[in-house]
């Protein structure tokens, strides 16, 4: 893999990452953009202790352009774009509306391929390692800045999702604190271990594969389930089999056996509902453990793919006992979720 660090014309870093050690990369951005002027801050929530990132900023960013005019595309013929470049194989830069900056930490985006009309199940193996390492780096990167507290790289994928640009790409969040989410599993994590002195991810993992009923995918380094008690109606957790904190501890043989995994989840959700259906709407979602706290050992790294179709035609909507309690109600029970998983597999 090739990096190539620069900027662009409002002073944003733009990275490219490349297969090809010999590619050069020195297309300059001719834009006239002005300076990236953000609002962002952080405000915790007295009653939950929570944080909420406040930037209204965002309200002006790009909504559903048309592909001709598409932001994130080379740029070629005359139309300027994000990338300075005529081609490009992985490319991050510093989002220009971002929800976190400065002090509050950093966001950026994340373009898997210069292919308008791409998903991430489209890429080859190689093109998957690519994407792979470029999230390990900028987690290397982010994990370096003194704002940063947790890194988490994650796509987002389809209208129903609430994507805004068509073109495939995923997003990096370094936030200052530790997520909810993260905390009340880090949390988890130490009451296990207080009581029963194991891994909790480690014993949730072997219960699963004990179990069966609930495996989507096992391999000599990776193990794929649907959990036992799924928010969505169908939801898989991807772990590596050595436990570790994040993606930049990732052993050799758990990276080069990531791309077919991951691409085959991919291609299973695009079958879930049958052909002739439009692709599935998904988040993936890398869970890595913060920087810096208690029980970061304990944490695993894992990947969470889910999607809020429930069936052909109908959304999950977050409705009262959701949105208003926190408290999941999922149609699909995990078992049957699992089960269409493995009917729709590779050939």
């Amino acid at each position: 893999m090739k990096k190539t660090v620069t900027t662009l014309a409002d002073g944003r870093e733009l990275i490219y990452y490349d297969s090809a050690d010999d590619t050069v990369r020195d297309a300059v951005d001719y834009r006239p953009l002005d300076p990236v002027s953000t609002s962002s801050e952080i405000r915790r929530d007295p009653l939950l202790g929570d944080a909420v990132a406040i930037a209204s900023h965002r309200q002006a960013r790009t909504y559903h352009p048309p592909a001709d005019a598409c932001p994130l595309c080379p740029t070629r013929d005359g139309r300027l774009s994000e990338i300075p470049d005529d081609h490009y194989d992985v490319a991050v830069f510093e989002n220009r509306f971002p929800s976190l900056a400065g002090d509050s930490g950093r966001c950026e985006v994340v373009c898997f391929t210069s292919d308008h009309d791409a998903s991430f199940a489209d890429l080859t193996e190689e093109q998957a390692a690519l994407v792979l390492a470029a999230w390990t780096d900028r987690t290397a990167a982010l994990s370096a800045l003194d704002q940063v507290t947790q890194v988490f790289c994650f796509e987002n994928r389809g209208a129903e999702i609430g994507v805004t640009l068509g073109h495939p790409h995923g997003q990096i969040y370094g936030y200052p604190f530790v997520t909810p989410r993260t905390e009340l599993m880090l949390r988890s994590a130490a009451r296990h271990r207080e009581e029963t002195g194991g891994n909790l991810f480690d014993d949730v993992i072997a219960r699963e594969e004990k179990d069966g009923t609930r495996t989507v995918l096992t391999t000599e380094h990776w193990i794929a389930y649907v959990p036992y008690a799924a928010h969505w109606p169908y939801e898989v957790h991807l772990h590596p089999r050595r436990r570790v904190p994040d993606l930049t501890a990732l052993d050799g043989a758990a990276r080069t056996e990531f791309p077919q995994v991951y691409l085959e989840l991919l291609r299973r959700f695009d079958r879930i509902f049958g052909p002739g259906e439009p692709p599935t709407p998904y988040i993936s979602a890398w869970h890595q453990a913060p920087f810096g706290v208690p029980g970061r050992e304990d944490f695993a790294l894992h990947l969470e793919l889910f999607t809020i179709r429930r069936t052909s035609g109908k959304l999950k909507f977050l409705a009262g006992s959701e949105s208003g309690m926190s408290v999941f109600i999922n149609d699909v029970p995990p078992e049957a979720a699992a089960q269409r998983l493995r009917e729709v597999a590779s050939e």
